[in-house]
Parts: C-alpha cells; sequence; structure tokens
C-alpha cells in the first residue's frame, strides 16, 4: 500500500492526524497539465496555537525517550524514503515538475538526511569545562523545544526534510509550514512517512498555508527555533519578526551564484557542466549557475556552444514524457522569468537562443553580450536562464563574481586547480565547487550562504545540526554544599 494511498489527508492538515484546517481546503493542481490531483487544507494562526500546545506536550517524553528510540524512527524513516520511491517520485513530476532523475536525487538526499539524523542522535552532546572550584562543570546540548519550518516550493522534500529530521532526532518537536503549491511533497509525505516509522502522536504538525501561517510560527512564545528556506525578501521579513520577539533564525534564502569559467578548459565540456547549472530544475534552485563569468579569449565560442546545447534540450512534461526540463511552477514565476529576459535584451543583450514560452513550458535561454545593469545579471532569476559574460584578468573576473549581495555558491571550471582556490578565496560565498556547477548538496555538509543568501552554514551536518536545534546548558555539581559568609 502507498503511504498516500487511503485519502485521508485530502483537503486537511496534520496535527494529532489529519483534521479540518480552519482556513477551508485548496486544490492541488498539476503545473503541466493544470489538472487537479486532490486538494489540501490550509492552517489558520488559532491552528498553529493549537498544533504548538500538542507539540509542547508530547516533545517532553520525546526528549526523555532513550537516544536509540529516536535514532530507530528515523532510521525507519530513511528506509521507507527508498520504498516508497516511486510514488514518490510521481508526487515531485507531477506536484513539483521535477524530472525523474531529480526525483531520484530528492528521494536519495531525503532518506540520506533521515540516517544522518538518526546517527546525530547518539552523538557526543557536551564536554567538560575547567573550573576553579571544587566541582564539576559541563556543558550539554538540550532540545530546544518546538522547531518552526518553513519549507519552500521547488526542492520540497528535502528543503522539509533536512530541518524535521535533525530537529526530531536531537529530542524536540516540529510544526512545518509547506509551500501551498507543494504541499504534498514537501509536507503530506513526511507526515505519512514519519507515522508510518513510528513518531509518537503530537510530534510532526503539517500545516500548510499563506504567510499567516510563517508568522503564527515565529510569533508563537513555544516556538523556539525557525528554520526558513525561501526568497531573500521573505527572509528579511521573517528575520525581521524574529529578531522583535528574540527568535532564534536559520537562514537559507536566494542567490546569483557565478560559476566562473577560465582560458583553460575544454569549452565543449564545459557547457556541459554550465547547461546543468543553469537549466537542472527549470533554474528553480537557489544554488543555479545565475551567471557564466567566461574569459574573453573562450567567451564567443563558450556562449555559441551553450547556445547549441540548450537549443536542443527537451521541455515537456516530465511525468508522461522524456525531457530535460519540465514547467514552472506557476504563471507568476513563468512571467517573473520573461520580464527578466525582454527586459535583458532591452538592455542590450543579445538572446542566442530560448526567450519564448507555451504555458508554463519555458524554452532554455542563453543570454551573451549581458550588461552588468540588466536584470538577468543583477537578480535572481529562478528560471533557465543562463547569462554570459567576459573578463579579460582573473582580478576582473573576482570582482564580477563578488558584484552582487548574495553569497551561497560558486563554481569555478579550469584544469590549475590551486589558481582556482586562490581565485575561491577572493569571493565570499558559503559553497565552493572547483571544476564543477553550483548546484550540489549532501546530507553530510553544512548547507547555507552569506550576506543576502543567509546567516552562514547553519543545517546539515552533524555539529552544525547539534547547534542548529539545541540549546546550551551550563551544568555544576558539587559533592557537598558550599560555605558562603552570609
Amino acid at each position: 500500500m502507498g503511504l498516500l494511498d487511503s485519502g485521508a489527508w485530502h483537503g486537511k492538515i496534520y496535527s494529532g492526524g489529519w483534521i479540518d484546517g480552519s482556513a477551508g481546503s485548496h486544490p492541488v493542481t498539476e503545473p503541466a497539465t493544470g489538472e487537479r490531483l486532490g486538494s489540501i487544507g490550509h492552517a489558520s494562526a488559532a491552528d498553529v496555537d493549537d498544533a504548538v500546545q500538542r507539540a509542547v506536550q508530547a516533545q517532553r517524553d520525546w526528549a526523555a525517550a532513550p537516544y536509540s528510540q529516536r535514532a530507530a524512527v528515523l532510521r525507519k524513516a530513511g528506509d521507507l524514503w527508498l520504498e516508497h520511491a516511486d510514488e514518490i517520485k510521481t508526487w515531485l513530476s507531477r506536484e513539483t515538475g521535477a524530472i525523474p532523475p531529480l526525483g531520484d536525487l530528492q528521494v536519495g538526499v531525503s532518506s540520506e538526511e533521515c540516517y544522518e539524523a538518526a546517527a546525530l542522535a547518539s552523538q557526543p552532546y557536551g564536554q567538560l569545562l575547567r573550573t576553579p572550584q571544587p566541582r564539576l562543570s559541563l556543558a550539554r546540548r538540550v532540545p530546544a523545544g518546538v522547531v518552526g519550518v518553513i519549507a519552500p516550493f521547488n526542492v520540497p522534500t528535502i528543503l522539509s526534510i533536512r530541518s524535521v529530521a535533525p530537529a526530531l532526532a536531537l529530542g524536540n518537536a516540529a510544526v512545518l509550514k509547506p509551500d501551498p503549491r507543494t504541499s504534498v511533497s514537501g509536507g503530506v509525505l513526511l507526515a505519512e512517512l514519519f507515522a508510518a516509522a513510528g513518531l509518537p502522536d503530537g510530534l510532526l504538525h503539517v500545516l500548510p498555508g499563506g504567510a499567516d501561517i510563517g508568522e503564527a510560527l515565529i510569533v508563537n512564545p513555544d516556538v523556539r527555533i525557525i528554520a526558513f528556506t525561501g526568497s531573500t525578501k521573505a527572509g528579511r521579513a521573517v528575520a525581521r519578526l524574529a529578531g522583535e520577539h528574540l527568535k532564534r533564525v536559520h537562514l537559507e534564502l536566494g542567490g546569483n551564484s557565478a560559476l566562473i569559467v577560465l582560458d583553460d578548459v575544454d569549452v565543449e565540456q564545459a557547457t556541459s557542466v554550465g547547461a546543468f547549472g543553469s537549466f537542472i530544475h527549470q533554474g528553480q534552485i537557489c544554488m543555479s549557475a545565475s551567471r557564466h563569468l567566461v574569459h574573453s579569449s573562450v567567451a564567443k565560442e563558450y556562449a555559441s556552444a551553450l547556445a547549441e546545447r540548450a537549443s536542443h534540450l527537451p521541455v515537456g512534461d516530465p511525468f508522461r514524457d522524456q525531457v530535460a526540463l519540465g514547467p514552472l511552477i506557476d504563471e507568476r514565476q513563468r512571467d517573473n522569468v520573461h520580464r527578466i529576459v525582454t527586459g535583458t535584451v532591452e538592455a542590450g543583450a543579445a538572446l542566442l537562443t530560448g526567450g519564448s514560452y507555451d504555458g508554463l513550458f519555458y524554452r532554455p535561454t542563453v543570454l551573451a553580450e549581458v550588461p552588468l545593469t540588466a536584470p538577468a545579471y543583477v537578480e535572481e532569476i529562478f528560471g533557465p536562464v543562463a547569462p554570459v559574460v567576459p573578463f579579460d584578468s582573473i582580478d576582473e573576473a573576482v570582482e564580477l563574481a563578488r558584484g552582487t549581495e548574495y553569497g551561497l555558491s560558486l563554481g569555478i571550471l579550469t584544469r590549475d586547480v590551486y589558481r582556482g582556490l586562490e581565485i575561491a578565496e577572493r569571493i565570499p560565498t558559503g559553497l565552493v565547487h572547483i571544476n564543477d556547477q553550483t548546484v550540489n548538496d549532501e546530507a553530510t555538509i553544512p548547507f547555507g550562504g552569506v550576506g543576502a543568501s543567509g546567516n552562514g552554514g547553519r543545517l546539515g551536518g552533524a555539529q552544525a545540526n547539534l547547534e542548529a536545534f539545541t540549546e546550551t546548558q551550563w551544568v555544576t555539581i558539587r559533592g557537598d554544599l558550599p560555605a558562603y559568609p552570609f
């Protein structure tokens, strides 16, 4: 039986089981066809407060349970991702527009997130501290309590599970707000999967809805940590509100990542790397290669070869056809991508291929001679667009790569890997990939960006997750009562 076969989730939110949401129900739509796939409940602020209170009660017993119990649930959850891979991939293709290989990636990484979280449950969680007094002094990490997770539409399983899994493993409860457009892939699947894995009731709540639900999570005094993934604009609003309410917040935000192509590369091979970095998942990934900075001696050749490669990439329904690119998530996203492309051409760029769409299917687009003030250069595109900009020297390439408020990912293509490393050291960024494109993620690494891309590598890897989802507590122990002069 499939995870979602019971249909109990239709039109519901998940909080102590599938229940009616106070904000009604909304359709789940397939972007490729417009077909209705079902419905999902939407929560209200009152639903958030009810869920948090349930989570507070359940979390106490969960935190007191042996770590082995938590680890067993997370291991089982990891197994279930793989056991139900075909069903999950179908939902990812139909609800999010992901091609099957990207579905494979999401299933694999989501499973690994659970396995890594299971191992996290048994990690050392403190240290002995030196003290001049006759006592034992130690610092230990204790569960924060209730963690609020706000996840986006684009890679919904990974971007939900990477916070939910370690939070649960470390003894917290989690309240998850998936994006309304991908609430099944980013929320319903997690609820059913953890229920099947034996997670006790009340520890995971799935509350789809709009910005008001995120706000309700942030202002609730019993939610101690917010893990947010989304746009920089929304992240700034989250950070302001979290600061006002003295909440710890982990922000993974937008990007305008550079792929630097030096003059010693195999141009044809480099365009394969560049095409993947810009066009995978229709460019709807925060790490996408948004600016191709190419040495002027090979820039024209690179742009022409990239355009030729892009022109042959099939675009269509990823569930029914074998394609390289699926649909954009909705009309609003498509229209914004097209605004950026047309505005860049009007600013003087050369459109080498693409720049057109049919419904939500946007052709992979290559722009050359892009002015540094054009929209495709200065904005996060979040669409299948590759702007190519030449440079003459390493210093110029560094200045171009640095010339953005974002600092998420960086790719450098060169035969001289040490030169690549020297260049990387001059560019502020959270992630660096020498001789690879910018879209990379693994469950074992601390993921995050700097500047407008977020507040650092707060999620992923044992140490980062331990710090992200626990609080530090100082403890001292004496053998006898001390004598004070009072």
